[in-house]
């Protein structure tokens, strides 16, 4: 298949990424990458992974005259199907259809032709296109320098925005009707605009992965069981399932940043340290889109976390995607405070969100390499260096081995617990990653991911504000209504008003995770300490007559 690129794009030195340009024709080898990525061949015979997003396929008559849809859904006929009614789902043809069958070959769960276990290191195709982790220092490393999986723009919000009607909702040229459920609310808070808060707050624990087989074994995969605080009833779920989950969240809302799913990974994908590990990443996602006000309410994912029943879940599913209220449609779901905002004071807090988040992502992505480096140096030279230590002091007790009749006997067990000890501090220092310098990557992980869409979500916003300045130029100009203008400056300010809400809680929900890492990370390492302390306060009692 031949495609054309829609926009440029510049792959990142020391990765599997392609350098496209506008215009480039590319042929695709796979479309089975995952995370909105292909593979391709360029004219000159350059290969590597580009945004599926930025292509658009070339047909043998015309081009066609928008981008293709995303890859094909595992899920596409897979219909959801709860008690939840939405009549806005039954209006809008469906985007693609790939038959029944809720496991494509392209399933990243799927244990069927995968690679031999083992980890890739920083810098390889693995780390670079489906990456997760098995608890030891690639955990980490998969964000080693800031390469990784997340934060890459494979889903182009203000492509989204345009594409959905962006320009038609902030000219007031169609409306969508909106269910009452799917209305939500942005307030006046003691920091400015905010979201309603979820009156009915709410939890999910992620538990028991398990490795479940299907077609008589031949197909085996992950499963994750996700209990609600609400219900309390279990559902299972695969990470296929939290990837296609993903994929609507995007689609659906423009302005706010949807927390990143856990690197996908070729190999080891059984082993029980990256399940565990992947299981603690897809804890992170699940909490932060049950404290966030709007996404915990949203049908398709009160749908995700509920839905038991096979029959019902494939009609939901089915409505999610014929889904309305996506991208600029979404805005017409808000309700916003009735005050103008002042245009100075946005353009203000909308810079200084900016310069924010450009210090943050420099930031994390210093401390990423350092978790990779401490990980690294722990379960290497630090490890090392105590147990040649260890061995040095065993050897020495060895050496001083007299009868144990002899009064100087207990000298060289001494010596030799010596010996031991330091070993022991050796494998402590070997297990401490997990503990430490692991939880801790895995927010910067969260973080990333959701600092990374920051930037899309501006010029969506950007986009909205350029629209307005344009009809207040028309209306100046008197080609345009005052009264007309009045109602585009209400649609872009409820654009405004949604963007604020999403940037305070962004900041609240960063104060408040960063203060748990940061805590868990200082305790860990004080136990830590302590440990090595114990067992040389042990080593030193045995010289004790």
């Amino acid at each position: 298949m031949q495609v054309k690129a829609l926009y440029d794009f510049s792959g990142e030195p020391g990765t599997a990424e392609l350098s496209i340009k506008e215009g480039d024709i590319l042929s695709v080898t796979r479309r089975d990458v995952g995370e909105g990525w292909w593979e391709g061949q360029t004219a000159s015979g350059q290969t590597g992974l580009f945004p599926a997003a930025y292509v658009q396929e070339v047909s043998a008559s015309q081009p066609p005259a928008m981008p293709p849809p995303p890859l094909p859904d595992v899920y596409s006929n897979d219909d959801w199907g709860d008690n939840v009614t939405s009549p806005n789902y039954a209006n809008t043809p469906q985007s693609y259809d790939a038959g029944d069958d809720w496991d494509d070959e392209w399933d990243d769960d799927s244990e069927s032709g995968r690679a031999p276990a083992g980890l890739p290191g920083p810098g390889s195709m693995s780390h670079v296109t489906k990456s997760g982790s098995a608890g030891d220092v690639s955990s980490i490393g998969r964000f080693n320098e800031g390469k990784g999986t997340v934060g890459r723009k494979n889903f182009n919000r203000f492509s989204s925005f345009v594409k959905s009607g962006g320009e038609s909702y902030i000219l007031g040229n169609l409306t969508v009707p909106v269910p009452e459920g799917s209305k939500v609310w942005v307030i006046d808070g003691h920091e400015g605009p905010t979201w309603k808060p979820n009156p009915e707050p709410y939890s999910c624990v992620v538990a028991q992965p398990k490795k479940e087989s299907k077609l008589k074994g031949l197909k085996s995969f992950i499963a994750y069981q996700l209990t609600p605080s609400f219900n309390n009833i279990q559902v299972s779920r695969r990470y296929k399932h939290f990837d296609w989950l993903h994929e609507r969240l995007e689609e659906k809302f423009s302005l706010i940043p949807i927390p990143p799913l856990p690197d996908k990974q070729i190999s080891g994908r059984y082993e029980e340290q990256f399940i565990e590990h992947r299981k603690n990443q897809l804890q992170l996602f699940v909490d932060s889109v049950c404290r966030h006000p709007v996404l915990s309410r949203c049908e398709v994912w009160q749908h995700f976390l509920t839905c038991t029943d096979e029959k019902r879940w494939k009609a939901g599913k089915r409505r999610a995607e014929k889904d309305e209220l996506v991208g600029a449609n979404y805005f017409f779901a808000l309700h916003a405070p009735e005050a103008p905002i002042q245009l100075y004071t946005l353009e203000v807090e909308t810079e200084n969100c900016a310069k924010f988040i450009h210090g943050m992502d420099g930031a994390v992505k210093t401390l990423i390499a350092t978790a990779y480096d401490e990980t690294k140096k722990n379960q290497g030279p630090y490890k090392r260096e105590y147990q040649r230590i260890g061995h040095a002091f065993t050897s020495l007790g060895q050496a001083f081995e007299e009868p144990p009749s002899s009064p100087r006997a207990n000298l060289s067990r001494a010596i030799k617990m010596t010996g031991e000890a330091y070993n022991d501090i050796g494998g402590l220092f070997e297990e401490q990653p997990k503990l430490d310098w692991e939880p801790l990557g895995d927010v910067l992980h969260l973080y990333r991911g959701i600092i990374a869409s920051f930037p899309d979500i501006l010029t969506v916003h950007k986009g909205a504000l350029q629209k307005r300045k344009e009809c207040e130029k028309l209306t100046a100009d008197h080609k345009m209504e005052q009264s007309q203008l009045t109602e585009i400056t209400r649609r872009t300010d409820v654009v405004s008003y949604a963007l604020l809400s999403e940037i305070n809680h962004f900041h609240s929900e960063r104060a408040e995770d960063f203060k748990l890492g940061m805590k868990k990370f200082l305790n860990e390492q004080i136990i830590f300490y302590q440990k090595i302390v114990e067992k040389l306060k042990e080593a030193v009692s045995a010289y004790e007559d």
